[in-house]
């Protein structure tokens, strides 16, 4: 049996709160011989398949190229530059995947990461989209066969990790991100525990850095694939960008780095937001912090709404000014 024969099986979904080492496990799954997974992240498969209606008949030619136009207005990034295996060319596409007769969204989508894997030589597609850990059961609905990865990190080095990048992730201050951290990882083990440890795998980020070839081992027995060195001894991107410790050496010290570099006062937030997610999953509480009262929740709230509002109005006219 070849290769792609044995790995005719369900797509693998790398899930996890933003910051939580989901790109690590996607650079490292995604140097499996016959795992792709793009490089990117795709974001459009929720919103699509919720709006699937919008889009008629899908037997219909012009109405898959309709869903195609509206993914690549969605992600234009993502499918020019981080699908290596093939070209995003809408015309194209549409009339490829009307003859093979694809006429559903979950269809299209498969159709699009399958064509992928094959121009790179694999046969079994993955994604790394962090916000999908809240839609794990539409994806599940959409895939029966799926089976999921989901990466948990300390909430408080996931906290400082997102403020240093509020830009991208629209957290501007502790509460929020920590709130985020909380509804990501309850989200993921909820489903989890609907789903059964067949189809949800769950990783610590802290193993994964102390232990690799043991938990990528792990995740193979768990996906059905034969363990690859290669996983461990990845290839990360070619640039730094918004991930420069991929370009470098495996660094198992990036772990606990709060207790060296996060403020007490900060520490308290985040235990008072998300401390008995934190406990359950095995993480000291260090404060002694309670949980906040309603109306500091909203206050916090409040304040990460408008500084988003601010800042994406100040680098709005910040752009007009330096292109006038």
């Amino acid at each position: 049996m070849s290769d792609c024969e044995a790995a005719k099986k369900g797509p693998v979904f790398i899930v996890g709160a933003p910051r939580s080492g989901t790109t690590l496990l996607q650079y490292m799954l995604r140097s499996h011989p016959v795992i792709s997974i793009p490089s990117g992240e795709s974001h459009f498969m929720i919103p699509l398949y919720r709006d699937r209606e919008r889009f008629g008949d899908l037997r219909q030619h012009e109405n898959i190229k309709q869903v195609l136009a509206e993914m690549y207005r969605l992600r234009q990034r993502f499918l020019d530059t981080d699908l290596p295996g093939m070209t995003f060319d809408t015309e194209l596409l549409a009339a490829e995947l009307h003859a093979q007769g694809v006429n559903t969204m979950p269809g299209i989508f498969a159709a699009l990461f399958e064509k992928n894997a094959r121009g790179e030589g694999k046969c079994r597609w993955g994604d790394k989209t962090p916000p999908y850990t809240r839609h794990m059961p539409v994806l599940r609905e959409m895939f029966p066969e799926a089976q999921f990865v989901h990466v948990i990190r300390d909430a408080r080095d996931c906290v400082q990790s997102m403020l240093r990048r509020k830009y991208d992730l629209g957290t501007y201050n502790t509460c929020t991100a920590a709130e985020i951290w909380r509804m990501f990882v309850d989200a993921g083990q909820a489903s989890a525990r609907a789903f059964g440890p067949d189809v949800c795998h769950e990783l610590k980020y802290e193993s994964l850095l102390v232990n690799p070839e043991t938990e990528l081992r792990r995740i193979c027995a768990f996906l059905g694939e034969e363990f690859s060195p290669d996983m461990v001894n990845f290839r990360g991107p070619s640039t730094p960008g918004k991930t420069p410790l991929l370009t470098k050496s495996l660094q198992t010290s990036n772990s606990e780095k709060w207790r060296q570099t996060m403020p007490v006062r900060k520490q308290k937030l985040v235990e008072a937001v998300a401390g008995e997610t934190l406990a359950r999953n095995g993480y000291p509480l260090v404060t002694g912090a309670r949980p906040l009262p309603a109306l500091w929740d909203i206050l916090y709230a409040g304040h990460n709404r408008f500084a988003w509002w601010l800042d994406h109005r100040l680098r709005l006219f910040a752009s007009r000014f330096v292109t006038s």
